[in-house]
Parts: C-alpha cells; sequence; structure tokens
C-alpha cells in the first residue's frame, strides 16, 4: 500500500512557531508532528510513502531519511511551485501505482486505515473521503451522503440555517489511480473544491466515511496548545498518561526542586527552569532557560528562548530564539516573532 502526505504549505496560521520550522517538524510530545502521522500509516500496512513538498523542505527530509526507522520507504518530490491539493497528488502520480492513501499532513488523528480501505473496497469507490464530526461545521466543508455513504453533494463553510450534517471533511483520502486522470497536470487545483464535485457530477462511486477517532486540524497556535491538552487527558489512543499525568518532561532537563509545574505541560529537551518560577497549561520546545520566579500560561514557548527573572509570559506564542527580558511581561495574544528580544 502506498500513501501520499501534503507537506508543502507554509503554515502561516501558525507562525511564529512555523517562521523557520516546517509544519510537519512541529513537536508534539516532543516528537515531530509528522512522525505521528507516518506510523499511523504503518501501523496500517502502508509500506511506500510520497512527500509532497514545498516550503521548507531540507529539515524533513534530514530528519525522517530513507524512512526505514519507522518501517516505510519514503520518497521525496519537492514542487517548483504551490499546485494546491490536487495537483500536489497529480505531481506525484509518476510514483503511484495502484490504489493509495491521500492525508493532508496537519491533521493529526488515530483515523482506523485499515477499516476505511475495507469500506472503500466494499463499496467499489473511486474515492473515498473521512468524516469526523465536529461542534461548529460553518468553518469547514460539508459532505451530505445517502444512507448507503454515497456522496451526494458539497457544501463550503455553509451558512447556519444550511447545515444540515455536523460531519466534515477529515483531510484523508483512498482514491483509485483513475482520480489521477482527472487532474491537470502543471496547475493549481483543490481536490476538496473540484475534483472531488467533478467525479460526483460525473456519476463516479465517490465514498463518505464516517470516523470517530480523535481528530485535529493543527491549524493554529490556539489548536495546538489544545492537542497537547487532549493528548495528555488521554482523548487519543496515541498517548497513555503516566504517574506524573498531564505533566511530560524532556531528556538532560534541570529543574530547581522549587519551581512548580502544573499540567497540562509539555517541557522539550535540554531545558532549564529555575527557582520558584511556575509553568501551567504550557508547552515549551527543546532548549529553553527560565530564570528565576518566571511565570509561563497557556502559552506556547519555542526552541531556545530565553525568559529572564521576574519575568511573565500569559497566553502567547513565542517564536524561536526570543529573549524576554527581566521584569517584562508578555500578554494574553502576543505573537512574538524568532530572534526577538522584549524589555
Amino acid at each position: 500500500m502506498q500513501a501520499v502526505i501534503l507537506v508543502g504549505g507554509q503554515a502561516v496560521r501558525l507562525r511564529p512557531l512555523t517562521t523557520n520550522t516546517p509544519k510537519a517538524m512541529v513537536p508534539v510530545l516532543n516528537r515531530p508532528f509528522l512522525e505521528y502521522v507516518i506510523q499511523n500509516l504503518s501501523r496500517h500496512g502502508v509500506k511506500e510513502i510520497v512527500l509532497a513538498q514545498h516550503h521548507l523542505a531540507g529539515p524533513i527530509e534530514s530528519y525522517l531519511g530513507d524512512g526505514g526507522r519507522f518501517g516505510v520507504r519514503i520518497t521525496y518530490v519537492i514542487e517548483d511551485s504551490p499546485r494546491g491539493t490536487a495537483g500536489a497528488i497529480k505531481n506525484v502520480e509518476r510514483y503511484l501505482d495502484g490504489t493509495f492513501l491521500a492525508l493532508n499532513g496537519d491533521i493529526f488523528t488515530d483515523l482506523d486505515l485499515t477499516e476505511m480501505l475495507a469500506f472503500h473496497r466494499e463499496q467499489n469507490a473511486t474515492a473515498t473521503i473521512a468524516l469526523v464530526p465536529v461542534e461548529d461545521p460553518t468553518a469547514y466543508g460539508l459532505i451530505e451522503t445517502d444512507p448507503t455513504g454515497r456522496v451526494k453533494r458539497f457544501l463550503e463553510k455553509p451558512d447556519l440555517n444550511e447545515i444540515t450534517t455536523n460531519m466534515i471533511n477529515a483531510g484523508t483520502y483512498v482514491l483509485e489511480p483513475e482520480v489521477l486522470a482527472q487532474i491537470p497536470s502543471g496547475k493549481q487545483v483543490s481536490i476538496e473544491r473540484e475534483t472531488f464535485p467533478l467525479l460526483v457530477s460525473s456519476g463516479q462511486p465517490v465514498y463518505a466515511f464516517p470516523s470517530s477517532g480523535y481528530w485535529m486540524d493543527v491549524g493554529t497556535p490556539e489548536k495546538y496548545l489544545q492537542l497537547h491538552r487532549d493528548l495528555l487527558s488521554g482523548k487519543s489512543a496515541w498517548y497513555i498518561p503516566g504517574k506524573d499525568e498531564g505533566v511530560l518532561v524532556g531528556e538532560g532537563c534541570n529543574i530547581d526542586p522549587t519551581a512548580q509545574i502544573i499540567g497540562p505541560v509539555v517541557i522539550g529537551a535540554g531545558c532549564t527552569i529555575g527557582k520558584g518560577s511556575i509553568i501551567e497549561d504550557s508547552v515549551i520546545w527543546h532548549d529553553v532557560r527560565l530564570g528565576g520566579w518566571v511565570r509561563v500560561q497557556s502559552s506556547v514557548v519555542a526552541n531556545n528562548c530565553t525568559l529572564n527573572n521576574d519575568s511573565n509570559v500569559d497566553g502567547a506564542v513565542l517564536g524561536d530564539h526570543v529573549t524576554v527580558m527581566a521584569g517584562a511581561r508578555v500578554g494574553p495574544g502576543s505573537m512574538i516573532e524568532p530572534g526577538k528580544t522584549v524589555g
């Protein structure tokens, strides 16, 4: 079985965390986001993966290599310009042979791909789209189906009075090779807005596979922080809370015994937490230094940041190599770009 993972986007909504870091390499529980996507594919029998890349491609290949340590073989294809979701899949067509999976690389899920593939084959579908329920579907694309699961129509970001279902496109697809013939070469094409509606209107069997598994579109810092809250509370099969429930600390950290860590909290490797400091409901990346009496709450602090004595970061996002001077306050909604100093 083969899979295409779309990892070419610039992840603008997740900045400043993705200013210098590819979204696929943003750490989740101290491991790159993309590692979870690949492991989920591998445990469901996918052994060949094509990464469709464009923005900040180098660090991804440097980390993953040929994929051998994850039990897969990885091929890297870099787009010369953005092609959209369908265009990116068309661009890797030469590496595909038979039925394949396609995934948006910014979705964190424990979707049962084996069950989804079996459903696709039972329905003799040309394309199968994974669906998940959401509380507020107005920000997403809805998919209406008949009782057998066959797709009847698509509704992008509907008004409240248009909502007939809370099931949305989950960004994971099983596709037959003939889908590729419907995508023009060398153009920017959306599989959600162009290819799938074209298949449905032409009478092709497009089906929807409902899932109750964990699902999160990690598109913003708020969603990124919520993902960690969910994982640390055991809402996904990916993480089982241990004896220090709600707190995960990386290797090589030096935490003063007077510091308080109030979960949910993730602290990366090589961090220093000074005397009397408090970290609560936050994600701290690697090699971060907190002085004495520092307070970090409901925030994300990226790699190699320094928070000096008596500083306070509340409801903020700090990019790489940010320095917060002694006594400085970084308030709710603040997004500090990499390398900046807050006085």
